[in-house]
């Protein structure tokens, strides 16, 4: 029988700050058409506030899953069986797997605001990708759930 709830998951919402700024975004677009008058000044308002939250709410609208045996990271799902270990990163060392470590072939989900991450070896002989980097908010229980699906 198939758990009603998934081990792992999370969704990487964009910060509080950044719905701050697409709102002076568009105060930013309203003071622009304050020239024309009161209603294009409510319709920059509106309109420029609308438009920056569609996109801080598309760019945090990234979901990681562990479910039914796969991993679904964006777009991504791969098999929890072509899978081999998962490393928690935190720190420095997640910095270094999003930087100078980086593998040009790896598949990357990452979030410049989320600090940790988790990188994933790839065991899959006819997959090109070495492995998969996650920024995700809790390393361990993604590694928990990995884990725990791969030993089921």
């Amino acid at each position: 029988m198939q758990p009603s709830t998934p081990p792992f998951d999370e969704r990487l919402t964009a910060p509080r700050s950044w719905w701050f700024l697409a709102f002076l975004l568009g105060v930013a677009c309203a003071l622009m058409l304050l020239p024309l008058g009161t209603l294009p000044l409510l319709a920059g308002l509106i309109g420029g506030t609308a438009l920056a939250s569609l996109a801080v709410s598309s760019y945090g609208s990234a979901r990681i899953r562990v479910v039914a045996g796969a991993l679904v990271a964006g777009d991504a799902r791969i098999p929890v069986t072509a899978l081999g270990e998962a490393e928690a990163l935190e720190g420095e060392e997640a910095r270094a797997w999003r930087t100078y470590k980086a593998d040009t072939r790896a598949f990357m989900l990452q979030r410049s605001y989320i600090q940790t991450a988790v990188r994933v070896e790839v065991t899959d002989p006819e997959d090109p990708t070495p492995y998969v980097y996650l920024s995700t908010r809790e390393p361990q229980a993604l590694v928990a759930a990995l884990t725990a699906v791969r030993a089921a």
